[in-house]
């Protein structure tokens, strides 16, 4: 008789280290793994990518997510490439200015908030895994595409390889972090559909520029109907250009409001985008601190996809030893720089829940979803509601022609109240008061 990996015998009560499989090479399954591997599990991640590359455009990275990457030792990587955000502000289409938000540091937060290139960081966490855990254990070109849990406890990972063929891998541990299109969620929940479309389009790219403001400020301009928002995701060259990472919102269905629409063919995702489309909208959105359809005309690259999420799931973990993290468990729309950062959190939480509970997989995995799943899945509902952005909505509304001053449109405090309501419900978390010098 063999003994479980996460149940002691009598004469051994050390935990032994699982074998965990994570299905996808993102920022969340790859920060998964370095936190994993640093308590000693024996980690393989699969991407399904052959030769991962830096692509896609900017994000947004918490300070409760930098501290996640601090814990696995990436903070000094991570300040050489990114931009310490210093606050966010809140614009009518017109640029003037709703709120300021301070952020980071600033803001009193133990870490800094980062913008910062996607492809730049999952590189990172990518090569770091390949130091870390060994070249054999991150695997490109490997398609996790099902599961079968064997009737040992143990769990029959299925995947399809780039040059044709198929590979089994066998673990105590398997986490889908295969993103909104996940394979693993299907598996367990075939019935869900595709991810529903709120109606609205998004335009990203990225251009260089000269900085704006500080140039460590980010700009969320507009209303539900158009939107831009704006942000540095690197420190100057040495010609004096920052990449200015871009965001446009464009409505195109009124009816989806809320995730009722089903979203455009899957084949229309992150298609190269034009200028066209988004110049007889924002063509004249022309603030006094950034040029909008000079950054839309000069971008290095467009890209556009629908603004899309599911409903949340009743349960992550299936079986013994399945379950699900990021965008597999809980996609939600960009809105609040809340993707990339709640996929690190969970990655966190998982490592965190298996320590606590060293002896018992499930009870591990109900600890984390126990921990997780709620949040994220109020962080959707706000999503759908606009979250932060509905200050946008309220200000067009009520001043859709400009204002003098702000005091006259909405009342500081009702502004101030809803930042401080919506950061509590997303898990932001400031450093404890410092104890006075004595």
């Amino acid at each position: 008789m063999t003994t479980s990996p996460t149940t002691p015998s009598a004469a051994d009560p050390t935990p032994r280290p699982l074998d965990i499989v994570i299905a996808g090479g993102g920022i969340g399954g790859l920060a998964a793994a370095l936190a994993l591997h640093e308590q000693g599990h024996r980690v393989t991640v699969c991407e399904a990518a052959a030769r991962p590359q830096p692509l896609g455009v900017g994000i947004n990275l918490l300070p409760h997510a930098v501290e996640v990457l601090d814990s696995v030792d990436l903070l000094p990587a991570l300040d050489g490439m990114a931009v310490r955000t210093r606050a966010l502000v809140f614009a009518n289409r017109h640029g003037q200015p709703i709120y300021e938000d301070l952020r980071g540091a600033e803001a009193g937060y133990s870490h800094p908030q980062f913008s910062v290139h996607r492809g730049d960081l999952q590189m990172l966490l990518w090569n770091t895994c390949l130091q870390r855990l060994g070249a054999h254990q991150v695997r490109a070109g490997t398609r996790v595409t099902g599961c079968v849990q064997e009737g040992d406890g143990r769990v029959l990972a299925q995947a399809d390889l780039a040059n044709g063929g198929t590979a089994a891998l066998r673990c105590d541990l398997l986490i889908g972090a295969d993103g909104i299109h996940s394979a693993l969620r299907r598996q367990f929940h075939p019935h869900e559909g595709a991810p529903r479309w709120n109606g609205m389009m998004m335009w990203r790219g990225t251009t260089w520029a000269r900085p704006f403001l500080d140039g460590r400020t980010m700009v969320q301009a507009g209303h539900r109907r158009a939107k831009f928002v704006v942000y540095p995701i690197a420190p100057p060259r040495a010609d004096g250009l920052q990449l200015i990472n871009w965001v446009a919102d464009r409505r195109l269905r009124e009816d989806g409001f809320g995730g009722g629409l089903e979203a455009p063919g899957r084949e229309d995702w992150s298609r190269p985008g034009s200028v066209d489309d988004l110049l007889p909208t924002f063509g004249s959105w022309r603030f006094g601190f950034v040029d909008v359809p000079g950054l839309i005309a000069e971008a290095t690259q467009i890209l556009e996809w629908p603004m899309v999420d599911r409903d949340p799931l009743p349960q992550w973990r299936q079986g013994r030893g399945v379950t699900l993290l990021g965008d597999a468990a809980h996609p939600m729309y960009p809105i609040g720089s809340n993707g990339a950062t709640q996929a690190l959190l969970d990655a966190r939480a998982i490592a965190d829940a298996l320590a606590l509970h060293p002896h018992d997989l499930p009870a591990a995995l109900d600890a984390y979803e126990a921990g997780r799943r709620p949040m994220t899945a109020r962080i959707v509902e706000l999503n759908r509601a606009e979250g932060l952005d509905a200050i946008l909505d309220m200000v067009e509304e009520r001043a859709p022609g400009g204002f003098e001053r702000i005091g006259d449109v909405l009342d500081p405090a009702v502004l101030a109240g809803w930042v401080r309501d919506y950061k509590t419900a997303a898990g932001h978390r400031q450093a404890a008061p410092r104890a006075a010098a004595g």
